[in-house]
């Protein structure tokens, strides 16, 4: 039923009433609801509760704003059973004459040339992979990226010294001087890292793939200034890769200089924490299958060893260093801990709906999104964690208007703001940690943030990677792709953590010590809180 928080306005008379029978509220209450999220404004929704309560004029006149207003669907109109006491009335159909004429219109609409698909992702840019694309194809493909950048990219504001236009000239010459596409490709990526935006990037063709992405199997990180070796698959701990040991040299080359010459400039970061954990992590150690990397390594106890290894593909390295995207367990002291590393799909929300029985059982909860690179946002957990509405994300997008340019006028934005209600009569009441990391990305992020404002417990770890939004993607001559940013995700007051990372509550940071003894210390960190008395 649609009756359920829904709320009645009269613009002109600012007269209220809303889904409980012959309630009202003061405008002072309605404030207060209306910032708390308790309430979805809807005129068509607001028609159909004063249809069900027998008051036609009001419904049959929300109807007519509701139109006003953009809504074009005469079949859910017919067929809402809640609008059925209607039907009889002289002003039916009339309604359904307006709304049809508003859907032939909005059909015409869209068949506008600028709303084909045809019109944006125009074959001519979907030219075929060579070794070496042709000088006109990769003028296009920069001209192609700067075009959308100018017109979509929504955090200029972040990168207030880049000047799109000259990065534009900048990179004109440089491009027509590359002598093969991998190198256009990388030469694309330097100039689309000076947007220092994670959300912002240059995608390699799928020939390249192996070419560019391909990594071995191991995981390293940059921990108190050393980068360490932090996972290594059984075959290469054989070969005496070993958890915890240094990487001293790349290539002979120091691995800090390594990075800062052949990995960083390439990069397209938001913070500087998102900035190493890519230079030092994600990209350390990629590039073609076909070239073995030769790494000198230093063990605990100071012995300095050469090791030379190879890569592997990145779906062969997937299977083999990938992890479960979702883990729960009770921890020791009846601590329910559910990890969630990816929210590509709504797993993590499912699996903590499958144990809630047993998690509404202990007595804390820690939520891990450490090593989640996010997804798409899923909000669903934080609803068990509510006793009422609360708004919980705010966004906006840039709105270009042709016209308001040529009159000289300024362009605006779009924006709404998002809130949860509670789960009825599963409310988790008990001590909530969040768990965070550097590498707390995109979706994740709008998780972290939400959880933030609900101030509803602790937040411990790392400043995360501070980047989310809504990728725009489209095609690049040669099979190669790209995606800007065009939406800016906030928490619900407006304030940023794009470019900055959410703030923890309590900074705690892995130390190279703890990682050789086999210590999570984060983790560790949070129980010693719940701990407290």
């Amino acid at each position: 039923m649609k009756k359920l928080l829904l709320l009645a306005i009269s613009v002109c008379t600012h007269i209220v009433a809303f889904a409980q029978p012959e309630a009202s509220i003061s405008a002072k209450e309605l404030e207060k609801k209306l910032e708390e999220g308790a309430f979805e404004i809807s005129l068509y929704n607001t028609a159909c509760y004063f249809a069900l309560a027998g008051n036609k004029k009001l419904a049959l006149n929300y109807l007519n704003k509701a139109i006003d207003d953009g809504f074009n669907n005469s079949k859910t109109m017919l067929e809402d059973s809640d609008l059925k006491s209607l039907h009889n009335e002289k002003d039916w159909t009339l309604l359904l004459q307006r709304i049809q004429e508003r859907e032939t219109t909005k059909t015409k609409e869209n068949e506008l040339f600028f709303n084909r698909p045809e019109f944006w992702d125009s074959k001519f840019f979907k030219t075929a992979y060579r070794d070496d694309l042709s000088e006109v194809e990769k003028v296009a493909g920069l001209s192609r990226f700067w075009s959308e950048a100018k017109y979509n990219f929504v955090n200029f504001d972040l990168v207030p010294n880049v000047n799109i236009d000259s990065l534009y000239f900048e990179y004109l010459p440089k491009v027509k001087n590359t002598k093969s596409t991998l190198e256009y490709y990388k030469m694309l990526m330097e100039m689309c890292g000076r947007l220092k935006d994670g959300h912002t990037n240059i995608i390699a063709p799928k020939e390249l793939v192996e070419d560019v992405y391909a990594r071995p199997l191991i995981r390293t990180r940059l921990i108190e200034d050393k980068v360490l070796i932090l996972q290594s698959d059984p075959e290469m701990q054989n070969k005496g890769l070993k958890v915890g040991m240094e990487v001293l040299t790349i290539n002979n080359i120091p691995v800090k200089e390594y990075a800062a010459k052949l990995i960083t400039p390439y990069e397209s970061a938001s913070t500087p924490q998102d900035l190493a954990v890519r230079s030092f992590d994600y990209a350390l150690l990629a590039g073609s299958v076909k070239q073995p990397i030769h790494l000198t390594l230093r063990d605990f106890k100071g012995s300095i060893t050469d090791q030379t290894i190879s890569r592997v593909s990145p779906s062969e390295r997937s299977k083999k260093l990938g992890s479960a995207p979702v883990e729960y367990k009770i921890l020791p002291g009846n601590v329910s801990y559910l990890a969630i590393n990816s929210f590509a799909t709504d797993t993590g929300s499912k699996v903590f709906k499958e144990k809630y029985p047993e998690i509404s059982q202990s007595k804390a909860l820690i939520i891990d999104l450490r090593n989640n690179g996010g997804g798409s946002s899923d909000w669903q957990i934080l609803r068990y964690l509510i006793r009422e509405p609360q708004l919980i994300h705010k966004m906006y997008t840039r709105q270009y208007n042709a016209s308001f340019r040529a009159w000289g006028q300024l362009q605006g934005t779009w924006g709404n703001t998002n809130g949860i209600g509670p789960v009825k009569d599963q409310l988790f009441s008990k001590p909530v940690i969040l768990l965070i990391s550097a590498r707390t990305f995109s979706a994740a992020e709008d998780f972290a943030a939400a959880f933030k404002s609900l101030n509803r417990g602790l937040i411990i770890g790392e400043p995360s990677g501070g980047s989310t939004g809504q990728p725009l993607g489209f095609q690049l001559p040669g099979g190669l792709s790209a995606r800007v940013c065009t939406k800016r995700d906030q928490y619900p007051d407006g304030s940023d953590f794009v470019g900055k990372g959410i703030a923890p509550d309590i900074v705690v940071l892995p130390t190279v010590s703890d990682i050789r003894k086999g210590i999570d210390t984060q983790l560790e960190a949070a129980l010693k809180e719940l701990r407290k008395p």
